[in-house]
């Protein structure tokens, strides 16, 4: 086993007091990587105060931004793609924190390099990092040689009940909300719908790996 230490931290989803509060939680361990696991936009009310905050926040601490399929929604929207598919999916909340007019908005230079940045997984010995999951049916090696295949890291739920899973190691990931973390065989789940309004989500989830200990903070925005 390797010895590297890592603090993952689940879907931000815009939430920026909730995420400020979990960090200064975790100020004991600024000495590991954290690894974001993307969705820092979108539906909650601060999306431009949580990017505020991250960028500060690598200059103190290694930082790992995993790109989330909301981040991958709005970047090809603004270059062209489809608008609405994002707007439809939280991008309005994300449009408001920012200068507009109603129609165009004005993102800080330092904020579009940040999600251009983000990347679709992040590989270490003993934990995959991405953002949705992957295929069940492949190993991670064989996911990573499909460049095709690499949408679903941004996507994919099907691993979720997958019995069997072929990956060479534990997949960390988030995008799919549940009330508790998920801790299966080679998965675990970090995404506990900080956002979301429903019954036993509301909650903004780290996990301190090779631990596997889970620090859970209540919504506060």
């Amino acid at each position: 086993m390797s010895k590297e230490k890592y603090i993952a931290i689940g879907d931000i989803h815009g939430c920026a007091a909730t995420m400020k509060a979990l960090i200064e939680e975790l100020s004991p361990f600024y000495d590991r990587t954290f690894v974001f696991v993307g969705d820092y936009i979108d539906r909650g009310p601060d999306s431009r105060g949580v990017v505020d905050f991250l960028l500060e926040f690598r200059e103190k601490v290694n930082c790992i931004f995993l790109r989330g399929n909301h981040e991958q929604m709005m970047l090809d929207a603004l270059g062209g793609g489809d608008r609405q598919l994002w707007l439809m999916n939280g991008g309005r909340t994300t449009i408001h924190s920012y200068d507009h007019d109603g129609q165009q908005v004005e993102f800080p230079k330092e904020h579009m390099q940040f999600y251009r940045d983000t990347i679709l997984y992040y590989d270490t010995e003993d934990y995959f990092f991405v953002h949705a999951g992957i295929s069940p049916a492949k190993t991670i090696k064989e996911s990573l040689k499909d460049k095709n295949e690499m949408q679903d890291f941004l996507w994919i739920r099907s691993h979720l009940k997958a019995i069997e899973k072929p990956w060479e190691k534990t997949v960390v990931f988030g995008h799919t909300p549940r009330p508790q973390p998920i801790r299966k065989t080679k998965m675990i789940g970090i995404d506990t719908g900080c956002v979301y309004n429903r019954n036993g989500y509301r909650k903004l989830t780290a996990v301190k790996l090779p631990e596997e200990e889970f620090i859970v903070q209540p919504r506060v925005d």
